[in-house]
């Protein structure tokens, strides 16, 4: 934890078979707050639908409880939330200390 937020670092795949342990996990760490998230996927190698579906269903949670999501993203996994027009809803940044400055106006 930093500046009041959570910045939970990912790395390998984040896909259909990954989805559930990493939604659980995810799930239980917003529960424990706070409720400022930094999701850093910069080490993402692949992100499906499973895994795009995920980061959908914690931002609508976080958003939900007043809090914030961002993640940190790398060109696979911008390409990627770019594909289906998630980019904004899913808040992307260019590296985390662009995420922590975002995070810091709020």
């Amino acid at each position: 934890m930093k500046n009041n937020c959570q910045i939970i670092r990912l790395a390998g795949l984040l896909d259909s078979f990954s989805e559930a342990t990493f939604s659980k996990v995810l799930g239980d760490l917003i529960e424990e707050g706070p409720n400022q998230v930094i999701l850093d996927l910069s080490s993402i190698e692949f992100l499906d639908s499973s895994g795009l579906g995920a980061l959908v269903k914690i931002a609508k949670k976080l958003k939900d409880a007043g809090g914030s999501f961002q993640i940190v993203a790398n060109p696979r996994v911008t390409q990627t939330v770019k594909l289906v027009r998630l980019e904004k809803f899913l808040s992307l940044r260019n590296s985390l200390d662009d995420a922590l400055k975002n995070i810091n106006q709020a």
